[in-house]
């Protein structure tokens, strides 16, 4: 069953096709047919890639928006260099969707599943809006194929109430869905698979790490989410590359009285100019940041400190939600790449069980081979195991929706 899974970002948009096994059990026969997209959307020079059996193309030029980028994936996926023949070959694609509110889990694209992802807008500003008005363009260009949403909430639907809930009036949890709903649901998903898979112990207590330029912690027990830091919206949670992260409300109005500014205008500083970019004044970008802290900078090495400090709150939360701790698994462009960031996580935790191997932290494993950047960094005798799981969100994306259309009634 060949799967197209998109992913978009605020200023990007990434897909990956897939050839899938009917059968989930057949793990062993997913393919990967094809990966491209566009990164810096809306700029006067955006990026294009595409790489199909091992041949790639990379180009530069303008791509105004998401739909254009859509547009540009097909083409690659069906030109003369592509794999498919057709797009009618494709019998689903799946969204990597983010915050549906009263929708989440799997579910197919209809009108009242746009309508609620429009209800959440204000939320997940920059991310469902790109991906409603993709989900609509396909829906035109392609009426025929089925489109599936993959919700990064559905992973959380696991949380018991009390790391679900504010401590807010019942009426805002019941009409207007004010809950920790967690995100990054895909990338914790297949880590608490790897998690299952590589580590023996029953019940099997661990904390998923995913930081990038958006980051999150979620505890898990026996592979269902449990708590995660992200709450109703992905501006929450950990300081991310831009955005602020967790913050006092009545911040804002103390700012907003002091300034003159609007909530509005203020918000929009915080989820596109705070974050480590704004703690630092340099760059949201942690390769940027270690470098500038090795050469003396204080407000980078400021920023690094917070944004680590945060990752070890909830850490040390989750140790304590799941009664100790087993494994330990890092993941996104900063949890694989960042050996400062790994080290600095788990320093002075020795006591705790957690003991980290310095070379095997330190190298950067073999990527030339599929799967080698998954690794131990733990040393020979830390009782919790230490990982770099690299995610697979797409692949997840296209399972469930392969799984979505193989139920009664949900067939392309």
């Amino acid at each position: 069953m060949i799967i197209l899974v998109a992913n978009l970002g605020s200023t990007s948009f990434k897909y990956r096709l897939f050839d899938l096994p009917d059968n989930a059990r057949d793990a062993g026969l997913e393919r990967e047919l094809a990966r491209g997209g566009v990164e810096r959307i809306g700029a006067p020079e955006s990026r294009v890639y595409a790489r199909t059996d091992g041949k790639g193309l990379e180009m530069v030029m303008p791509v105004p928006d998401h739909a254009v980028a859509l547009q540009a994936a097909l083409e690659q996926l069906t030109g003369q260099e592509g794999p498919l023949g057709n797009i009618s070959e494709v019998a689903a694609v799946g969204f990597k969707a983010v915050h549906g509110g009263r929708v989440s889990g799997v579910v197919r694209v209809t009108a009242d599943v746009l309508a609620a992802m429009d209800e959440m807008a204000l939320v997940a500003p920059a991310h469902n809006p790109p991906y409603v008005k993709a989900m609509r363009l396909l829906g035109e260009k392609l009426p025929s194929v089925p489109l599936v949403a993959a919700f990064e909430t559905g992973f959380h639907a696991t949380i018991p109430d009390r790391n679900a809930l504010y401590a807010v009036p019942t009426e805002w949890v019941e009409k207007h869905h004010v809950k920790r709903f967690g995100f990054h649901g895909a990338s914790h998903r297949y880590v608490a698979g790897r998690m299952m898979e590589i580590v023996s112990r029953r019940p099997l207590r661990g904390v998923s790490c995913h930081l990038g330029g958006s980051s999150s912690v979620c505890w898990i027990h026996d592979g269902k989410s449990v708590g995660t830091s992200m709450g109703m919206s992905p501006q929450s949670g950990l300081p991310q590359n831009n955005r602020a992260g967790d913050l006092d409300p009545f911040a804002l109005l103390h700012v907003a009285k002091a300034t003159g500014r609007s909530f509005e205008d203020l918000l929009v500083e915080l989820s596109g100019q705070a974050g480590l970019a704004g703690m630092s004044g340099t760059s949201g970008d942690m390769r940027d940041l270690e470098d500038a802290a090795a050469a003396g900078n204080a407000r980078a090495q400021t920023a690094i400190d917070v944004y680590v400090a945060s990752i070890r709150h909830w850490l040390g939360a989750g140790i304590v939600e799941l009664g100790g701790l087993d494994c330990i698994a890092f993941a996104g462009g900063i949890g694989e790449n960042s050996p400062l960031t790994r080290a600095a996580v788990c320093r002075g935790l020795e006591d705790l069980g957690l003991r980290l191997d310095a070379a095997a932290n330190a190298s950067p494993g073999d990527r030339s081979q599929p799967g080698g950047g998954e690794r131990s960094i733990a040393a020979a005798d830390s009782p919790v195991a230490v990982w770099i799981i690299p995610t697979n969100e797409e692949l997840i994306v296209a399972r469930q929706t392969r799984d979505l259309l193989a139920q009664k009634g949900n067939g392309g």
